[in-house]
């Protein structure tokens, strides 16, 4: 006797009259369902019958990756030869039957979307491209491994039909043809991503990533670009360019017109002393900048529309020259017109040399969120209210204390609550009227990584004492053992009974 499951089911793939509904779905239906299993589930519905082996056939998205899960991802060095002869073993099976799908691929069917990752030789790799560039793949996103170093794929840079390519090399690496060849083509590419890239042989890209070359361009991004040291991008219709890993850069030029993000991470040399760096992007709405060198000299040029900016330094003994530091206040002055910003602590550390408190920052008159990662010592103090200072409609101030316990931070007790003012008191309320607007828009405070030391605390009653216009602050702290709990417990009872400057302030610790 059939269960009511059973019937159910039978009567959703057969019907009343024993009708196979799923199979008279169109095929862009069927397609679109097929897209989210494992290629290997999707292959096995050929043997269903005629229908599905066409379906199978004419499939436009083929995704490899489910194969090997792992894949290369994990080869980040030369492997092993037990291990490369078990890996070119995998290898060749997989192309294998990769190879195979595409040979017996409807040839009235276009191939919208091909992934696959392994180990394998240039000459395979050249042959699985030139195959699917053949078939008109709109998206084709590869991950490889080789034995030595090869070329970029040459069929790719004529294809009329490519829409996204992305290639990443785990090992060891490729190189990119000469200039004149790759500016001939890609006259329909949309998404370029380049991994591994090899540029001793050509350190300097100022003529490829032009409006000429890319017409269709909008995204870009290039990561761990082996030699380059000179690079320009101007291609008119790119939104987002995203530079990471290329550690030899000296010189960045980057403008468009449209462009919306910018992400530039670990990149220049900081051993250089000519780096520079120049941005004109008048449709820039987001902008990271992280654990880069500081560059000799920088020009931002036509950033009204920046909103959110994150800035970050790797900062090394010989990065503190006047130079450097006066290229760190030049960068500030081009994001003047943001509203919510992001420093790290090496920027917060740089912001509190004298050398650079001496110059005139613009301040940030749009800054509405301004979140700040610090030691918060004593050295800290001054960059911080000089930030406060170039700050003077903030509405929401976020503080994340980067608690190294080789920085020696005085905790709060007995002896600073009984004294009239500490030291740390009479600096802030030194500051109170250069703070003022500060302090009249001020709204929302919220501290992680408060420890009850005695900036903190100086801040946090400051801040209670003069803001007119504020609404919570949140101090939020990390666990600690029973003895530190009841000096916590005493130390945020005194903390309750601050005077506050507004009736509607509210402290919530967590």
């Amino acid at each position: 006797m059939e269960t009511r499951s059973a019937k159910r089911k039978k009567f959703w793939f057969e019907g009343e009259n024993g009708i196979d509904r799923i199979s008279d779905l169109p095929d862009v239906v069927l397609h679109q369902i097929l897209f989210f299993l494992p290629i290997k589930t999707i292959a096995q519905t050929s043997v269903l019958s005629k229908r599905w082996r066409s379906l199978w056939s004419s499939f436009p998205d083929l995704d490899f990756t489910s194969i090997d899960p792992i894949g290369v991802s994990s080869t980040n060095m030369k492997p092993s030869n037990e291990k490369r002869s078990s890996s070119h073993s995998l290898s060749a099976k997989r192309m294998d039957f990769i190879g195979q799908v595409l040979a017996l691929r409807d040839k009235h069917s276009d191939l919208r979307i091909l992934r696959f990752r392994a180990p394998l030789s240039f000459s395979r790799l050249n042959g699985l491209i030139r195959r699917a560039i053949r078939q008109n793949v709109q998206e084709l996103d590869v991950e490889v491994a080789t034995d030595d170093y090869f070329n970029f794929p040459r069929s790719v840079i004529t294809s009329e039909s490519l829409r996204v390519f992305k290639l990443r090399s785990r090992y060891p690496g490729f190189r990119l043809p000469p200039p004149p060849i790759m500016k001939g083509g890609f006259r329909s590419l949309q998404t370029l991503s380049l991994s591994l890239v090899i540029l001793y042989s050509q350190p300097s890209l100022l003529d490829l990533f032009t409006d000429s070359s890319f017409p269709r361009l909008k995204k870009l991004t290039l990561d761990a670009c082996f030699g380059l040291k000179h690079l320009k991008v101007s291609c008119l219709v790119l939104e987002d360019l995203t530079l990471e890993n290329c550690f030899q850069l000296h010189a960045l030029d980057v403008s468009g017109a449209k462009l919306k993000r910018l992400r530039v991470a670990s990149c220049f040399d900081a051993y250089c002393d000519k780096s520079w760096v120049k941005i004109n992007a008048p449709s820039l709405r987001n902008m990271v900048w992280e654990y880069n060198a500081i560059t000799e000299t920088r020009s931002l040029e036509n950033l009204t529309s920046v909103h959110e900016v994150s800035i970050g330094f790797f900062l090394l003994q010989e990065d503190v020259s006047v130079a450097k530091l006066q290229s760190v206040s030049n960068l500030l002055s081009g994001l003047s017109q943001v509203h919510c910003l992001t420093l790290e602590s090496q920027c917060v550390e740089i912001l509190s040399s004298k050398n650079i408190i001496s110059n005139v920052m613009h301040p940030f008159n749009n800054l509405k969120s301004l979140e700040l990662h610090t030691g918060f010592n004593k050295h800290n103090v001054p960059g911080l209210a000089y930030l406060f200072k170039s700050s003077p409609t903030l509405h929401t101030l976020i503080l994340r204390i980067v608690n190294d316990y080789k920085i020696e931070r005085r905790k709060w007790n007995k002896d600073l609550w009984d004294m009239p003012t500490s030291e740390e008191e009479q600096f802030w309320e030194s500051q109170t009227q250069t703070l003022k607007s500060f302090l009249n828009h001020l709204s929302v405070v919220k501290i992680h990584g408060f420890l009850e030391c005695e900036n903190e605390v100086s801040l946090a009653k400051f801040l209670l004492k003069h803001g007119k216009a504020l609404q919570e602050m949140t101090l939020s702290s990390g666990h600690c053992n029973y003895r530190d709990s009841l000096r916590r417990q005493k130390i945020r009872s005194q903390m309750m009974g601050f005077s506050r400057a507004s009736s509607n302030a509210k402290i919530a610790f967590l």
